[in-house]
């Protein structure tokens, strides 16, 4: 199995999530944490769109429509 290159935290950018990503946390679980920030979990539910505390990297909760 090969793996996957991690991405680098805490960089401020803007991602979209979904529901399978929840519980959303920063830096996400496929970053890399050894020059990251402290992890936080963000509360993305009510509003569908978080800024992370520390590095501003903006979150997105994309919704599928049926």
């Amino acid at each position: 199995m090969q793996k996957m290159p991690e991405k680098q935290a805490c960089t401020k950018l803007h991602y979209e999530v979904t529901a399978a990503d929840l519980p959303l946390s920063c830096p996400t679980i496929d970053m890399r944490v050894w020059d990251a920030h402290p992890r936080v979990y963000l509360p993305i539910e009510e509003t569908g769109h978080v800024v992370c505390p520390y590095c501003e990297a903006e979150f997105t909760l994309r919704v599928h429509e049926e």
